[in-house]
């Protein structure tokens, strides 16, 4: 079945396709032999471009073997190098040495085997029984599945970083993995993720790059937003091995810490309940009956203290402050029916609302404005 919406935004792809092929393989491990030769036969693949996120995609249903990462070749002595370096020095920036690491999709442990010489408990999450059994046979704690709901928890965890290499990009449903792997996860956690870079194939205009193993082409943009979407904050990326690989180190993302929202609330509700304490009962008004005014109200339970709302908007006038039920009145009524202080809160509009309160309202009436870092008192 052909996927015509995103699969990381959900968003419709552009109408057209941006290019079509026909009589692309299969699979690019997908190899006849002399028995099946005569039958085998290519397919069409088509690229498509989503109109929300701009990821750019193939419309067909992946390949049989998706879950499982297969390498041709083992890591060259180059690679080896490379990425010994690379892990060492993540693993120091980040603190991982001795800590608990998992692979995603890590094939026979080419990449499990550097990982543990840079001092982190390495784990590896693997599909394919063969690879998972070579791995095992080298020592590797190497366990079998596959980052989807099905699997739940993953055995040894929680991690406190992953990495997902020239994986994301087979994934039918990236979405779903990463939010596997995010589940996954200590507070805080780390990962590399490295997937091909779209955007050097464009400038090198590599049309033989495009095959049905490699569903999603990343740009740093989409990629980015790839990420993000599903819970990581990208830490840095970079280009590797002259521009063809994308590679990112994220950080799974905490929950914003904005419990001084409850100090700060405490004490504005404390000076405003001194300040109308000053005054007779029901011997206050605020003027204001915006967003900002209504809820300053309710959460400082000033309600029974307070006579009315003054506000300049008709359409509000004659009505209630919601939960609070104050009645809401216009300008006028501070002179038919006075009070001896008024609490401004207006927002921007403030310093003009008590400019109008000195030039046309009785001076003896004390007049407060509530700014964002407490009562001030006007003298």
């Amino acid at each position: 079945m052909k996927v015509c919406t995103c699969r990381v935004c959900c968003n419709d792809f552009f109408p057209t396709p941006l290019l079509k092929y026909q009589n692309m393989p299969k699979a690019a491990q997908n190899f006849p032999d002399a028995a099946s030769v005569a039958g085998e036969r290519g397919t069409d693949l088509a690229v498509h471009q989503c109109t929300g996120c701009g990821l750019i995609q193939l419309d067909n249903e992946p390949v049989p073997y998706f879950r499982e990462v297969i390498r041709a070749v083992g890591v060259s002595p180059i690679i080896r190098e490379a990425k010994t370096r690379q892990f060492s020095e993540l693993v120091a920036k980040y603190s991982l040495r001795g800590k608990k690491v998992i692979e995603i999709g890590c094939g026979r442990g080419e990449f499990l085997e550097l990982l543990r010489e840079v001092e982190v408990e390495a784990f590896g999450l693997e599909y394919g029984n063969c690879a998972v059994k070579v791995c095992q046979e080298k020592g590797l704690k190497v366990f079998r599945g596959y980052p989807e709901p099905e699997l739940g928890a993953f055995p040894h965890g929680p991690f406190d970083a992953f990495f997902l290499l020239m994986f994301l990009e087979h994934m039918p449903h990236p979405n779903t993995a990463l939010k596997a792997i995010w589940n996954n996860l200590t507070d805080g956690g780390i990962g590399l993720v490295e997937v091909p870079n779209f955007s050097m194939m464009v400038r090198k205009r590599i049309f033989s790059e495009f095959t049905t193993d490699h569903l999603l082409y990343f740009t740093e943009e989409t990629f980015h937003n790839t990420l993000r979407i599903n819970g990581f904050e990208v830490l840095d990326c970079c280009d590797l091995r002259d521009e063809y690989v994308l590679s990112a180190v994220v950080r799974k993302r905490r929950p914003l810490e904005i419990s001084s929202f409850h100090e700060y609330q405490a004490r504005i509700t404390s000076e405003i309940n001194q300040f109308i304490d000053r005054f007779g009962a029901k011997r206050v008004a605020i003027w204001g009956a915006g967003h900002q005014a209504l809820a300053i109200i309710a959460l400082s339970g000033i309600s029974a203290k307070v006579r009315y709302v003054v506000d300049s908007a008709p359409f509000k006038q004659g009505r209630f402050t919601p939960a609070t039920h104050l009645p809401i009145v216009p300008p006028g009524t501070l002179r038919q029916d006075p009070v001896e202080a008024v609490i401004v809160i207006g927002g921007s509009y403030s310093d003009e609302i008590a400019d109008v309160l000195r030039r046309e309202y009785p001076s003896a009436m004390q007049t407060a404005i509530l700014r964002d870092f407490g009562l001030e008192v006007m003298a």
